[in-house]
């Protein structure tokens, strides 16, 4: 567990020589063709013309619905000061775009991988300490909770949104500046090899785990497959770096086997290097536990909730230890509140409480957020969507989170066709079918909610992004508030 040291903070000529570059080394970078030297510096880069800053580089991606190549004029007009594009321009557009000669264009033959290479040789120019992040669960609510730990000590660059796939993580990396200290950077994976990328790109020093789990089963193909892709991360980190696994799943523990780097485990199992004892929940507030690890215990709070909650906290401890934090240092990291938009996220709604989980949805996932319903005061009402890529598994997964939601709730709305083996298994395991409904979509499933919910009821909304029940929250907390209103 290292100590860094401390870093005097740049000077403004300093940053600014950093953060630009030119036509010549924007060309030589992505190994393109120099079409047109610009006059403006460059900073930076966009593959959205809508959230261009000044100078920065547009990559012109192609894409399923639209591509970027329609709007290069919109990106000039915000500001870009290059264009990077497949497409060869006809003359007449080129003189309107290039803008009197202030703005360079390159032309490549792959734009993403371009984007990808500007942003590996931009990284080269920091020293900051990474941390990478994967999983099947938790990846971003772990990575929020990493980067409000180190925030405590460092500068700290995180993942926007859902930026961690082979666009979002190279456009984070130039978003580095020099006053960073840190990056905490999940990684998402759909495909073997995926991981190995991005690992490349960010070169970590630090590696997280969080689980293994047959999420994406229809993309990645197995769990093998899936455990072997996670993998990645601990074999891309150095031999002086640390390996952070998750000791309550088999498959990540296994991981410490594959990895050049020091281990550390977290989690709730008794051999856990860093683990929770005496876990009480605060209700709407949170938790407390008492945090063992090998630099000593402490008891702390966290306004997290739930006991997946206080796993993710573990985890950041883990990082903060290996960054040579003290306890002193990672309790007031852990207790900052974390505001993460359709994730176990608490919201008022007149006299009803909703537990907005919205965002995605696995079977484990759906679970944890049943248990986490059930520890909530008033009357237990759940609302759970299709869980998408389980592959053949889909129907046994349905049924199983259904028998868990029996145990769990006092009324389950099941959302959508596909996921009707939810409901066959609540009534399996044991809840009243007068308390189980099946509702053909949202408004149906709103209209079955707004019928029976009464003062102090709790209700859990949670299903893959696909069946987009955030707008259920949404209209859910405008009925309540109204309600309200009008009293």
């Amino acid at each position: 567990m290292s100590e860094r040291p401390e870093r005097r903070p740049p000077d403004a000529a300093s940053q600014d020589a950093a953060t630009r570059f030119d036509a010549a080394w924007l060309a030589a970078t992505v190994e393109g063709e120099l079409v047109r030297a610009g006059s403006l510096p460059i900073r930076g880069g966009a593959v959205d013309s809508r959230r261009i800053s000044e100078d920065v580089a547009f990559f012109a991606l192609p894409g399923e619905r639209t591509d970027g190549h329609r709007f290069l004029e919109a990106a000039v007009e915000a500001g870009a000061g290059a264009l990077v594009v497949t497409e060869e321009l006809a003359p007449e557009r080129l003189e309107t775009l290039a803008g009197d000669g202030r703005v360079t264009v390159v032309r490549v033959a792959d734009a993403a991988v371009a984007l990808r290479a500007v942003a590996a040789r931009y990284r080269d120019r920091f020293e900051p300490l990474v941390v990478g992040i994967t999983g099947s669960l938790a990846k971003t609510s772990t990575k929020e909770q990493i980067a409000e730990v180190l925030g405590e000590r460092f500068v700290t660059l995180r993942n926007p949104a859902n930026w961690n796939n082979e666009i979002g993580l190279p456009m984070t990396l130039l978003h580095l500046r020099p006053e960073h200290e840190a990056a905490v950077l999940e990684m998402g994976l759909y495909t073997t090899g995926e991981i190995a990328l991005l690992a490349s790109l960010a070169r970590p020093s630090i590696g997280v785990v969080t689980a293994v789990r047959g999420v994406h089963l229809s993309r990645a193909g197995s769990i093998e497959a899936i455990e072997t892709g996670k993998r990645e991360l601990v074999e891309a980190l150095p031999a002086d770096g640390w390996a952070i696994l998750n000791a309550d799943d088999e498959r990540v523990c296994r991981m410490a086997g594959h990895t050049p780097a020091q281990v550390l485990t977290y989690g709730f199992a008794d051999g856990a290097d860093v683990r929770a004892t005496d876990v009480v929940s605060r209700g709407a507030d949170g938790m407390r536990f008492t945090l063992l690890t090998p630099q000593g215990s402490r008891v702390v709070e966290t306004p997290v909730l739930g006991r997946h909650g206080v796993h993710n906290a573990l985890a950041a401890a883990a990082v903060g230890l290996c960054a040579g934090m003290t306890l002193e240092q990672i309790a007031p990291g852990l207790a900052r509140p974390l505001v993460i938009p359709h994730r176990s996220q608490l919201v008022r709604a007149g006299a009803w409480t909703i537990l907005d989980d919205s965002y995605n949805a696995s079977p484990d996932a759906v679970l944890a957020a049943l248990g986490l319903l059930a520890e909530l005061p008033g009357r237990h009402l759940a609302v759970l969507g299709e869980m998408l890529e389980l592959g053949d598994s889909a129907e046994a997964e349905h049924r199983r989170v259904g028998r868990g939601a029996a145990k769990l709730a006092d009324r389950l709305i099941v959302v959508g066709e596909g996921a009707r083996a939810m409901a066959e298994g609540a009534i399996e395991g044991g809840l009243a079918a007068e308390r189980v409904s099946l509702a053909g979509d949202r408004d149906e499933a709103l209209e079955l909610l707004l019928a029976e919910l009464r003062d102090g009821d709790t209700v859990l909304v949670k299903a893959s992004r696909g069946a987009a029940l955030d707008l259920l929250v949404e209209r859910l907390v405008l009925a309540g508030t109204a309600g309200e209103s009008e009293a």
